[in-house]
């Protein structure tokens, strides 16, 4: 039987970090509701790695939020996402994601953030000290500063509950790990 799996994210949200774990959730047969701000159509980015020092970002598909943030009951879902991109820079200052995603860290359920996911974690610092993460390479100051240990030499980490990913290359061994604790 499928489990219920919660991908918060917004505007700005990395395409292939909530297209490809979305779809990988409906082929092995759970069910994914994407929230947002507002349900409407989000417009994604496609982060590129160039010839530049740092990633560039173009437009990318549009998708559907199926619910608002806050419609979401999280005692109703079975695990949590939170895909990169530019998104969470802006959605972690809504209450309701604070209130989200600190319960699946009290309730120990499996949790995965990918690339600049871990900004959210910066409205609630207590969820990640002395937890350790990765997350794409800018992000690193910003998780020390939670008093968490940022993982450096494995581009996906896994503690406890929580998987966590630099970035969308390594989208395939994250949701690997990430099924494997839904499981």
């Amino acid at each position: 039987m499928g489990k219920r799996v919660l991908i918060i994210t917004g505007d700005a949200v990395e395409a292939l970090e909530v297209y490809y774990p979305y779809y990988r959730l409906l082929e092995e047969g759970h069910e994914a509701t994407i929230a947002a701000p507002k349900k409407k159509k989000l417009h994604t980015v496609v982060h590129d790695f160039t010839d530049w020092d740092t990633y560039v970002e173009k437009q990318g598909y549009l998708i559907d939020a199926h619910a608002s943030f806050a419609e979401i009951d999280p005692t109703q879902y079975d695990a949590l996402i939170i895909p990169g991109g530019r998104a969470p820079e802006y959605i972690r200052l809504d209450e309701n994601v604070q209130r989200i995603v600190r319960h699946f860290f009290e309730a120990n359920k499996p949790i995965a953030a990918i690339c600049h996911a871990s900004l959210i974690f910066e409205t609630m610092p207590d969820v990640l000290k002395g937890r350790s993460l990765t997350a794409y390479i800018a992000c690193k100051p910003g998780v020390e500063a939670l008093g968490a240990t940022y993982v450096s030499d494995q581009t996906v980490h896994v503690d406890g509950n929580l998987v966590s990913a630099h970035a969308w290359p390594d989208l395939p061994a994250f949701m690997r790990e990430f099924l494997r604790l839904l499981q």
